[in-house]
């Protein structure tokens, strides 16, 4: 096991390095020069030339590298063209929230989703089942955004069971008041996919060989569900969730845009629309050594689950 991780994160090496040459080369080669966009409408040659010193783009693009290199290697990206605040103490602030509302979406999803999907499966072809998918259709249909609107304005602004937007200090406050409202309106867009993917897991493994052979000898159905389906069942539902887990720091644009909440899908947004290189190269990054993370993690759960699974 010890031999596996060490040789996985010595493999994470060449990744990063390709990850890194791939975000140099789209911001600094094909992204064009942000100094353009910085300097406004009214850029004269000699302020073109001192943002550019600023910004350290009038070096080299190998000395660029280098520097770029030296800042993952440190994980200080410097500070933010547009606000002139360091980005780590930026995405700092910002992935809190973030996590609050997507780490609580995520743990309340697989609650309901996963033993409902079960459910449904148990009760495949019957009218339980035949229900649940129409609904499930039904509520995919609905865009997120009249899900929202509607819940704010009969949730909040009719009944004023919750604010109808912002943010607190305290994380006891955000996940008793501020939370439930647009986690309940993130749930109700996530329940339907959620649970027909989740039930097609279900049913896959209920229509193999050591299902009907379980069933022969004499198993009940219960117990077939419980201690065989729903096992090996897990191993995709883990795959999924650990491949969600690095992009919950991106937090959900839609849901903090119209809750007022400070996370950092409004940042991305707002560095992409100003071109804010290092917090989009610092994000990027952050996503792509948590995905690495992840998947290694997911490995290693997948032999807690299953023994019998060989790492390699």
């Amino acid at each position: 096991m010890l031999a596996y991780i060490i040789r996985r994160v010595l493999q994470m090496i060449p990744t990063i390095f390709g990850v890194m040459l791939l975000v140099f080369f789209l911001f600094s080669v094909v992204g064009g020069d942000p100094s353009l966009i910085l300097g406004g409408k009214h850029l004269t040659e000699e302020v073109l030339n001192n943002i550019r010193s600023q910004l350290g783009l009038d070096k080299s693009l190998p000395e660029q590298f280098f520097i770029f290199v030296k800042q993952v290697l440190t994980l200080d990206f410097g500070t933010s063209w547009s606000t002139q605040q360091p980005v780590s103490n930026m995405i700092a602030s910002r992935i809190g929230p973030s996590l609050t509302l997507t780490g609580s979406l995520l743990v309340v999803s697989l609650l309901v989703s996963i033993p409902l999907a079960a459910i449904v499966a148990y009760f495949r072809g019957g009218l339980t089942d035949r229900v649940v998918t129409i609904a499930c259709t039904v509520a995919m249909s609905i865009s997120a955004l009249v899900y929202i609107v509607v819940g704010q304005y009969v949730l909040a602004y009719e009944l004023a069971w919750f604010p109808v937007r912002g943010w607190g200090d305290s994380l006891f406050t955000n996940l008793l008041i501020y939370v439930p409202l647009p986690l309940l309106m993130g749930l109700l867009v996530s329940i339907g996919p959620d649970i027909r993917f989740y039930r097609s897991f279900f049913i896959e493994e209920m229509n193999n060989d050591y299902v009907r052979t379980a069933r022969a000898k004499g198993l009940s159905e219960q117990k077939i569900m419980l201690k065989h389906v729903l096992r090996n069942a897990m191993i995709p539902v883990v795959t999924t969730v650990m491949m969600s887990l690095p992009f919950l720091m991106m937090g959900a644009l839609i849901l903090e845009s119209f809750f007022g909440i400070p996370g950092m899908g409004n940042e991305v947004l707002l560095a992409v629309n100003k071109s804010d290189f290092p917090v989009i190269k610092a994000v990027t990054i952050y996503i792509a050594i948590a995905t690495m993370i992840f998947n290694l993690l997911a490995d290693l759960v997948y032999k807690l689950i299953d023994p019998r699974v060989q790492l390699k």
